[in-house]
Order: C-alpha cells, then sequence, then structure tokens
C-alpha cells in the first residue's frame, strides 16, 4: 500500500498565500493561469487555483452542485452521473446487463470493455450539459453480496472480496482510460462501507470485529483504489460499530492510505442531513458537516440542487471553530484535483474533450452489449435438452417475462428492446407463438354488481365501478402479474397500461412498475365467502403514511375507486376471462420446444430501500413452469432476475435451466444466441444459490465468520455453488503444479464445440490459531478452447496471497502451515489439487499486559460493537447481563496481579475475568458506578483472586453487565 499523500499543511498556506498575492499583483487573462498549464504538474495546477479562490468560493465547492467561477472562467461542476450499467438518467443510452449480470461473465477483460464504453458515453452527453461538467460518475458498486435478500443486490457484484475486486478494478480501469493523469471519467466506488442492508439502512449499525472488516469488507474496495481505477468512495447511509459512515474516520485513515493519489470523497444522498435527523448523531448540521470534513469527506451530497444549507453549516463550523480554512482547503484541494485530471481546465477540454454524442448507442456498444448479455448468463442445469436445433422452427415462447425487457432503478433510457420472444424470432427468421401466461380478470363488486373500469386511451383514466350487464367489456379486463410474496400488478386490458397510484386515485398510465414510491403494487387477500379484497401494497403505504393498511372501494358518487379502511372495502369475485397456464398450455402442445421466461420485476422484487423477504419464485410463476412442461417434455426454463432463486421443486423437475440478470436492450438477442447454439454458456454464479431463507442468519447479521456466511464459511448443501455455471462442452483439468509465483494447470476441452472455461483457484488453511474459510477464492482466469485443445492456466498465488488478519497483534500474517490448494470449475466442483508447505509465522500465545482493545477479541456473545467516540475508535457494549467475550491461548503470566480495563456506561456495572469458559473460575473484578454517559471512559482497576495459569496458556474470558461498555483491558 503506498503512502498518503500530504494534507495542505503550514508550507502550502503560505505557498498559496504567495500565489495569491501574485495573482493580485500581476493581472492575467484566465486562459493563460498556471492551472490551466498542462505542462505543469496535477499538485502545482491545484495549488495555484486553489490560491485564487475566495474562502467563500472554497466553501461554495464543497457542494455536489459546485458553481461556476466566472472571475477565473471556471464553469459549474456536479458530481455523481449514475453509470452502473450504462449511463443512467441522462436520456436515450446503451444498457449494458445489470452488475450481477456483467460480474457473472467473470470476465475482468470485457468488464474494461463496457467501462470504456460507458465513460465514453458519459463523455458524449457531457458535450451536450448545460449544467457543468458531469464526469463524477457513482459506479462501480463493490458492496458485498453477502446477503442475497438485500434489495440491491443487482448492483454489486460477488459475495466474493477478490472476484468484487478484479472486476472492480477492470471496470473502473475502463471508466477512467487507465491513465490516472488524464481521466476520461472518475468514478467512485459506493457504499463504504458494510452496506447490504435497506431495512432501516439510516439507522442499523453494521457490526465489524476487525477481522470481517479487513478480511471481507475492506478488501472489496482496495484494489480498485490501489490500482487507480477509482478516485474516491461514497459513504453509505448505515452507521458500522455504532458510528455513521459519513463520519467514519476510515474515509481518511484507511481509504486514503490505499493511494499517494489525492481521492474525492463524497456523501450519499441527504446523508448529512441524517447526522443531526434520524441518526441524531450530532445537534445540529454544522456539528455533523465538520465531523464529515474532519473524518475525510470532501463534497456533501444533501438538499439537491440546493447548496444553501450546507453553505450555511460550513460557515458556521468555521465562525464556531469548529473547522478550520485548512480544513476547507484539504477537501477542496482533492475536488479541485480530480477536476485537473479530468481536463476540465485544459485546452478543448483535455485527451478525451473530442468524445461527442455519436458515441452513445454506437453499433459498437450495441455489439458489446449483446456479447455481455451472453456472456453474463449462467446454464444452471442441462439435461441435453439445450441446445436447441435451428430446424425446429416451431417454438413457443410463454411466461411473464418473455415478451419485455425490465429496467431497474439506475438502468438508462433504453434505446430499444429485444424481448426474448423477438430475439428467437429473429434467429428463427419466423414468427413464433408468445403468450405471456397470465390470468386475465374482471373484478366485480359483490354489493353493487359494477365492473371496474379503466380507460381506454394511453394516458387511460380514474378506475371506478361501472355497470356492465353483458359482461366485462375490454375496459374491465385486467392482467394479473404474480410476483411473490402475495404482490401482483394489473396491467389494463384496454390500452396494455399498469394500474398504479398517483397520490389521488388510481390510474391505467403506467408502461411498467416503476418510481421511487413503486405505486403499482396490490395484494388480493381470499375471503372466506370466497370473494376477495383489493388491497393497496404499493411501498411507503400502510407502514409509513397510514397507520393501518389500505384497501380499495368507491369512494365518490361516480363509483371512482380510492382508499379506504378495510371495514369500507369492496368485496370482488375474481372472474377469470382468460387462464393464463390454459393459453400457455395451448400455446407450447405439439412444438418443438418451449421457453418459459420467469422471474422478477426490478421495481417491485426487492430494490433500494427495501429488502427481499424470499427469494422464491413466484406461486402462479411456478404453476406455470410445471404445468408447461407436463404439455411439453422439451421445456427450457429461463430465470431472469436480479438474485439467486431458490427454485424449489423446479430444479429436479426441469430439464433445462437458464439464468440471466435483467440484461438491457440486447436481452433477447443474447438468449436466442444461446439457446441455438451460437453462444456457448460461459457465465458463473457470483453468489451461493441457497435451497431455503431458512440456510441464512438474520440480514443484520454482519459476522460472516462466527456466522458461516458465504462459500467461504457455509456448511450447509447449496442448491447451486459459488462458481457455478455449465457448458455445452466439457473440460478436462490436468494435474496442478507448483510454478514460480503461483500454480498451474493444463485444461483441455474434451467435447465437440468451442467454448470457454473459468478456471477457478482456491485454498483452504489446514490449521490456524483462528477459524479459517473452508475455501477462499484466490484467483481465476477465463480461457477460450477450441475442441481438442489444450491450454496451460497459470495462476499467481504468493505466501503473501494466504496472509488473515492477527487480531493478537493487529497485522496481517502468514502462518506457518500446509495450505490446500484447489483448481476447479467452482467451489465444489475440485478438478485438480496440490498440498503447499508455506514457512511463515507462528501467532505467538496473546501478551494482555499492554493495554488490549476490547474489540480484537476471539468469540463473544450477547455483545454489539459500538463507537467508543463519535470521532473515531471501537468500544465493546453488553447487550444482556451475562455477556462474554473470549481471548483465546493467553501468554502464561503468574505475575499478573490485577485487572485493568477503561470502561463506560451509564448505570453501575461489572466486567469479571474468568478462567476456561464465561462460567469457569473467576479471577476477578472490576466495578463502575457508571459514567453517566456512554463516552465518558474511567479506569477502573482489581486484584486478581488468583495467579494466572503458567504454563501452556489460557482462555480468558471477560464477562460484562448489560449495557456496559469495555474499550481497553489489561492483566499485570
Amino acid at each position: 500500500m503506498r503512502g498518503k499523500r500530504r494534507r495542505p499543511g503550514t508550507t502550502l498556506v503560505l505557498t498559496l498565500a504567495l500565489v495569491a498575492s501574485l495573482a493580485a499583483a500581476v493581472p492575467a487573462t484566465a486562459a493563460d493561469l498556471p492551472f490551466r498549464d498542462p505542462s505543469l504538474s496535477v499538485d502545482r495546477r491545484v495549488d495555484d487555483l486553489l490560491g485564487r479562490l475566495t474562502l467563500d468560493e472554497k466553501i461554495s465547492l464543497l457542494h455536489q452542485h459546485q458553481p461556476a467561477i466566472p472571475r477565473l472562467g471556471i464553469e459549474a461542476f456536479r458530481t455523481g452521473t449514475e453509470a452502473l450499467h450504462g449511463v443512467a438518467w441522462l436520456g436515450e443510452a446503451t444498457v449494458f446487463p445489470q452488475a450481477i449480470g456483467l460480474a457473472s461473465a467473470w470476465d475482468p477483460e470485457l468488464m474494461e470493455r463496457v467501462g470504456s464504453a460507458v465513460g465514453d458515453e458519459a463523455r458524449g452527453f457531457q458535450q451536450t450539459r448545460p449544467d457543468g461538467w458531469g464526469l463524477n460518475l457513482w459506479a462501480p458498486v463493490v458492496n458485498l453480496l453477502r446477503d442475497p435478500r438485500w434489495g440491491r443486490n443487482e448492483e454489486g457484484y460477488s459475495e466474493d472480496p477478490y472476484l468484487t475486486g478484479a472486476l472492480s478494478t477492470a471496470y473502473g480501469t475502463g471508466l477512467t482510460g487507465g491513465d490516472p493523469d488524464h481521466l476520461k471519467t472518475a468514478p467512485t466506488l459506493k457504499h463504504y462501507l458494510a452496506n447490504n442492508n435497506e431495512y432501516h439502512r439510516t439507522t442499523t449499525s453494521s457490526d465489524l470485529r476487525p477481522r470481517v472488516a479487513k478480511e471481507y469488507d475492506e478488501a472489496a474496495f482496495g484494489p480498485a483504489i490501489e490500482a487507480d481505477a477509482a478516485t474516491g468512495v461514497m459513504s453509505s447511509y448505515n452507521l458500522v460499530n455504532g458510528r455513521p459512515n459519513t463520519v467514519n474516520p476510515d474515509l481518511d485513515e484507511v481509504v486514503r492510505s490505499w493511494t499517494d493519489r489525492e481521492l474525492l470523497n463524497v456523501t450519499d444522498a441527504f446523508a448529512p442531513g441524517n447526522l443531526p435527523g434520524d441518526q441524531g448523531y450530532f445537534p445540529t448540521l454544522a456539528e455533523g458537516d465538520a465531523a464529515a470534513l474532519k473524518a475525510g469527506i470532501d463534497s456533501f451530497t444533501d438538499n439537491g440542487a440546493d447548496p444553501g444549507p450546507t453553505v450555511t453549516a460550513v460557515t458556521s463550523a468555521l465562525d464556531r471553530g469548529l473547522l478550520a480554512e485548512s480544513d476547507v482547503d484539504t477537501a477542496v484541494s482533492h475536488i479541485l484535483n480530480v477536476r485537473v485530471r479530468l481536463g476540465e481546465f485544459d485546452p478543448g477540454g483535455g485527451r478525451y474533450g473530442s468524445i461527442d454524442a455519436s458515441v452513445i448507442d454506437s453499433p459498437a456498444h450495441r455489439k458489446l452489449a449483446r456479447t455481455a448479455a451472453a456472456e453474463g448468463a449462467v446454464l444452471l442445469k442441462n439435461s441435453g435438452t439445450l441446445p436447441l436445433r435451428k430446424a425446429a422452427k416451431d417454438v413457443a415462447v410463454v411466461g411473464p417475462l418473455a415478451d419485455t425487457v425490465s429496467t431497474d432503478w439506475y438502468s438508462g433510457t433504453l434505446p430499444y428492446a429485444v424481448t426474448p420472444a423477438d430475439g428467437i424470432a429473429a434467429k428463427l427468421g419466423t414468427e413464433v407463438t408468445a403468450a405471456e401466461g397470465v390470468d386475465r380478470i374482471a373484478l366485480r363488486n359483490t354489493a353493487t354488481g359494477g365492473y371496474v373500469t379503466a380507460g381506454a386511451g394511453a394516458s387511460g383514466a380514474a378506475l371506478r365501478e361501472s355497470a356492465a350487464p353483458s359482461g366485462p367489456p375490454a375496459q374491465a379486463q385486467f392482467d394479473v402479474f404474480d410476483w411473490g410474496s402475495g404482490v401482483v400488478t394489473l396491467r389494463s386490458a384496454a390500452n396494455g397500461r399498469y394500474v398504479g397510484y398517483n397520490w389521488s386515485a388510481f390510474v391505467n398510465d403506467q408502461p411498467e412498475p416503476n418510481g421511487w414510491f413503486v405505486q403499482q403494487q396490490f395484494t388480493m387477500e381470499e375471503q372466506p365467502d370466497g370473494t376477495c379484497l383489493l388491497r393497496y401494497a404499493g411501498y411507503e403505504t400502510a407502514e409509513s403514511w397510514w397507520s393501518n393498511p389500505v384497501y380499495l372501494g368507491p369512494t365518490g358518487p361516480d363509483g371512482t375507486l380510492g382508499l379506504v379502511a378495510k371495514e369500507q372495502a369492496a368485496h370482488y369475485t375474481k372472474d377469470v376471462v382468460r387462464s393464463g397456464v390454459a393459453e400457455a398450455v395451448a400455446a407450447v402442445k405439439g412444438r418443438d420446444a418451449a421457453v418459459v421466461v420467469v422471474g422478477s420485476h426490478p421495481a417491485v422484487n426487492g430494490r433500494e430501500a427495501h429488502d427481499r423477504t424470499d427469494m422464491s419464485l413466484a406461486p402462479a410463476q411456478e404453476a406455470l413452469v410445471r404445468a408447461v412442461h407436463r404439455a411439453n417434455p422439451r421445456t427450457v426454463v429461463i430465470v431472469e432476475n436480479s438474485y439467486p432463486t431458490t427454485l424449489g421443486a423446479l430444479q429436479k423437475e426441469i430439464p433445462a435451466l437458464l439464468w440471466t440478470s435483467h440484461a438491457g436492450q440486447e436481452t433477447g438477442n443474447a438468449l436466442a444466441d444461446l439457446l441455438f447454439g451460437d453462444a456457448n454458456p460461459s457465465g458463473r454464479l457470483t453468489q451461493t444459490w441457497y435451497r431455503s431463507e431458512s440456510d441464512l442468519p438474520s440480514i443484520l447479521d454482519y459476522d460472516i465468520i462466527k456466522s458461516d456466511r458465504t462459500y467461504q464459511y457455509f456448511r450447509g448443501r447449496p442448491l447451486y455453488p459459488f462458481g457455478h455455471g455449465l457448458s455445452y462442452t466439457t473440460f478436462r483439468y490436468g494435474a496442478l503444479k507448483k510454478v514460480p509465483g503461483g500454480y498451474e494447470v493444463r485444461v483441455t476441452n474434451t467435447g465437440g464445440r468451442a467454448g470457454d472455461e473459468v478456471v477457478q483457484l482456491y485454498t483452504h488453511q489446514r490449521s490456524s490459531r483462528d477459524k479459517q474459510p473452508l475455501k477462499q477464492l484466490k484467483a481465476f482466469e477465463r480461457v477460450s478452447l477450441e475442441p481438442g485443445r489444450t491450454k496451460t492456466v497459470r495462476l499467481r498465488l504468493t505466501p503473501a496471497d494466504l496472509a488473515h488478519w492477527d487480531v493478537t497483534r493487529s497485522k496481517w500474517v502468514t502462518e506457518t502451515a500446509t495450505y490446500d490448494v484447489l483448481a476447479g470449475a467452482s467451489a465444489t466442483d475440485v478438478r485438480s489439487r496440490a498440498t503447499w508447505r508455506v514457512e511463515g509465522e507462528t501467532i505467538p500465545p496473546r501478551d494482555l499486559s499492554a493495554a488490549t482493545r476490547a474489540e480484537n477479541f476471539d468469540d463473544y456473545a450477547g455483545t454489539r460493537l459500538v463507537d467508543e467516540s463519535r470521532v473515531r475508535g471501537t468500544a465493546v457494549e453488553a447487550s444482556a447481563d451475562g455477556a462474554w467475550l473470549k481471548f483465546a491461548g493467553v501468554r502464561p503470566a503468574t505475575a499478573a496481579g490485577a485487572l485493568t480495563a477503561r470502561v463506560a456506561g451509564t448505570a453501575p456495572g461489572t466486567v469479571e475475568l474468568r478462567l476456561g469458559s464465561p462460567t469457569g473460575p473467576l479471577a476477578g473484578t472490576v466495578r463502575t458506578e457508571g459514567t453517566g454517559s456512554p463516552y465518558a471512559y474511567e479506569t477502573v482497576t482489581a486484584d486478581l483472586a488468583g495467579a494466572m495459569p503458567a504454563a501452556g496458556g489460557a482462555d480468558v474470558y471477560l464477562v460484562l453487565s448489560k449495557g456496559l461498555r469495555l474499550s481497553t483491558f489489561s492483566l499485570r
């Protein structure tokens, strides 16, 4: 790791003062100023510009929307263009597969090409943007996919930090252009740190013991920063160990230690306001913004485009002495450093200034999107059904996702969309039979006899109840899409638009479920009398906006439907006008093949601010698959979603299963390439697919080591393992051989088709002082082989790659041990293995005679990790009486005569020292009467009743009273 660049200090302040005085004395045109001279170093240009700014101008640059400074010829600048899998929210642009889909290709070279294309398109949009430079991109997301129920699972890459680091580095390199001094764009890694739940995301705290922080969460962020493939991080909403990440000192002390280049760190949207808001961490915004700047934040994303509150808060913090001008200079220098490197002040916009809008959705990018969608799909199962024969032109494509392409919150605007049905039809050169397989129903009020009707035009109309004596007309018919967890969406047969709530009425005017508040969701609650109630299930409704669940019913004299309490809800009969299953069965009977496309909707099945409650396929979709398979045994199921799915018994019953993410504009073409063998499936899962949610602990449990999370520690039998993916050909692995710098293995394509194999290298440490992963990915390489050809694959592995975090000495250590080295096609499909005896270190017995941080325990129960102070440090807090910490293998210390502890708490409490177990022999007890505040610490000491064991070491347990906080302790 490289040393952090110095913060502006006394020398720089004097230099800036001199530059400013010279600038005032010597008139110059803006074009002639040194900060615009590309021949000067970046640091000199930044120092020159910083010295020319007034304090008010510098403060103005701390907000996301940085204003123009006309007197220096500086244009406006804005941080934060979304670019997760294409440029988003700026207009039509190439929409690549979701990030989880891109990652599933396990192809860094492809990731870099996609990143480069996205960077080009960001530059293309830049030429026409009126509100300043939008080249600070908020991508990629490197949060680890520790829990597949996370609502934002589609935004991340993998549950593994090594794979995530490799792919984010590749994508970031493409975005930057590969030259850190001349940036195409300036990518920002999201979201630092341990952000993997949406449930109460601004107030929940992710407990990260040091090993988890170092070996897991930080390990995903470090590689791209170290490789100059990212120019900063975004702090996340959540807390880590009781402290909001907006004021996490690691932003400065850890993240900036990974590089010697300046980084531009930003907050997440509205996060600064959370500090005095729902987090209640500081009483005022001025105190919160000051703490954020001191922790390493450079740019505040708050209050939308209005910088006023931020400017006022920072100005107040300066006036109150909470900040010095040097603190502002530090942050502004980081901002200006990135702006200089982007070429903003260079003639013509620098190296990439000539890229124009012609690159947006170019033919080359369309081709790349198709390649990425094909490479990222994973063949989960194939019993000989795939690939389909092109001569078999009589193919039916059915299912709720058969003829649609869905986008997620961070997708760009689709320039066009090739659906699965479109792609298959184009591949075969003929029309295909398509059916969505969803029921079309009419809803009749049992009390009035009126039908729920919608508008016929493109803009629809407010739903109302109308009499229809001769039966339900088209305006009274709705297609019901089941997305699981009881949630359905209703699409009007009258105009093909979805019904949504617009805060006053229900209108059929939406092209698909969408929006921050997804207002197109309903639950049909079956009643004992056979009727149903139509409950409104839009996000942010019953729990947030109303005190009780709300339902639909007539609310006006014209029968217009509105929200009512359950007691006033209308009882409807659900008349099935057309059976979706029957329609699909009729479509597939007698066909050469049936393709069923099922899965999720990105706006419904969990997303930002909403985690998933289950991972199963929707019941109606599962029933559809079974019915189609019974009608046509040549059934292929495509599961199109953003996360692992439990799939139930379908995994056993269906002959062929292919997974894809929501893969963007070329979805259908890519799937057709795969189904008919023009592309050979080569994607691999980047997450464990579990059999049931019961395999998972609480989504708020971040200790992957103790709770046996991810493939590294999971001891159960997964549905599909990490790294799994099949091919239309087969591969043979030779012996795994040690070579300088790593291992090599010969891989042979033993099938009849060309194909790609992802060779994965895992290790396992046989013996250790500490609990070790069952397997851990250390290297991988994607190789392309023609039939019968062999390639020697060399995989880098050094002793340093085997290191883990030693909590006894707070350092990385490679232990002397025997390591299993495993090469294969997944975490469980090991094809070749070797053993490696590594001479490293032996971790010595713990020495508790010096102050030991309580967070460096070996095991625990009934405790939480909390903030030692609002500035830095982690302490341990007991959640209940009898909570304990284990410190294993303590050095024999017969001379130890006292236990000293630094404690805090609002009530009296004790810390007991016990030997061997939490209920073992009591050696001593320290007591506190309470310190009045969880942040007010005192040092307490007690004599030990007996000597510590003289030989063999001992396991020492500290047993704490509820509410007591312990930061450090020692035995002397």
